[in-house]
């Protein structure tokens, strides 16, 4: 599908850039509603594409390397110490000069990340598979002052549930790392902007906040908090590489930037089985047509913004053991 309507101008300076805002179509948080709203059919065929600019293929010539290397090592690098969290690591590139879509998982290409929060045995694990040393220093801290998620499941694992782990009756049991398929909305941080974002979260927290506190009211106010702070952590991690990500994308380019931002925000915080971006081509291609039909964005730069995101999508690394 490519292509959409234009979206509609604001009513007061038939500025159509304004009138890309979400108090325009609806109050709630609803990227469905923007996307029915502003999507168009495109019956003609592929001949409207371009090939990869020089920007992209200088990026993807940086990465040959890299995938060579891995194809004869393995992992190539470790942060061994450094749990990985939305602000962990610093600012990560490539290409610098070429890079139109920014953002790594950790300070270089390939360096794979730690999830000691998940459990520290399949982190160890991993590491000594991957033929380094765990770091002490991470080893203490997992084992004397901070729960993973493995230790919790164990804890509440019955006598029965165990013998059936230990036997093999019942596979797919959630202590293993706490790794799940984890998907995710990352649309909504380039339609609507961190605030906007935040802004409802307190909405939701104002909401409970004279309910009576039982142990759910309790859970819920806790988990709102939590996503309230990863909502600022990941404005953070856009600052890092001097992008503002708390107001909505204005132009395609952004929207490319915002989404993958809160995509590279999660691959940060969870080391899921399969960390999905979601179905995206739809919702990106309307901030394209909106450009194109303003004059700011050709084909080969669409193209370019596709060829780069992918780019980025394709050296997502998690450390795994053999098994």
């Amino acid at each position: 599908m490519k292509g959409s309507a234009a979206l509609r101008q604001d009513a007061d300076s038939g500025d159509c850039w304004k009138g890309f805002r979400p108090g325009d179509w609806t109050t709630s948080i609803s990227v469905r509603d923007f996307i029915v709203r502003n999507v168009k059919p495109y019956p003609g065929n592929e001949d409207f594409l371009a090939g990869p600019s020089q920007r992209t293929k200088a990026v993807w010539a940086k990465l040959q390397p890299y995938f060579a290397d891995e194809r004869k090592k393995g992992v190539l690098a470790v942060d061994v110490q450094t749990p990985s969290t939305l602000l962990a690591h610093k600012a990560g590139y490539i290409d610098r000069e070429n890079e139109v879509i920014v953002g790594l998982q950790t300070d270089q290409p390939f360096k794979r990340a730690i999830f000691p929060y998940g459990g520290l045995r399949m982190v160890e694990s991993g590491i000594k598979a991957a033929g380094f040393e765990p770091d002490p220093l991470v080893h203490e801290a997992f084992t004397k002052y901070r729960k993973s998620h493995n230790d919790g499941v164990f804890d509440a694992y019955t006598p029965e549930i165990m013998s059936c782990r230990k036997s093999g009756i019942i596979t797919g049991l959630p202590d293993a790392y706490g790794r799940g398929r984890i998907i995710g909305d990352y649309r909504r941080v380039a339609l609507y902007g961190v605030d906007r974002l935040l802004e409802s979260k307190r909405e939701e927290r104002a909401q409970i906040d004279d309910m009576w506190p039982t142990d759910e009211i309790i859970r819920l106010r806790e988990e709102l908090s939590e996503q309230m702070r990863a909502l600022k952590d990941l404005s953070s991690m856009a600052k890092l590489y001097g992008l503002d990500i708390s107001k909505p994308a204005s132009n395609a380019q952004e929207a490319f930037q915002w989404t993958y931002f809160a995509y590279l925000g999660a691959i940060k915080e969870a080391n899921g089985a399969a960390m999905s971006i979601g179905r995206i081509s739809t919702f990106l291609d309307i901030y394209i047509e909106r450009d194109l039909k303003a004059g700011i964005l050709d084909e080969a730069r669409a193209q370019e913004l596709w060829d780069q995101l992918v780019q980025k999508l394709r050296i997502v690394r998690f450390l795994r053991t053999p098994d």
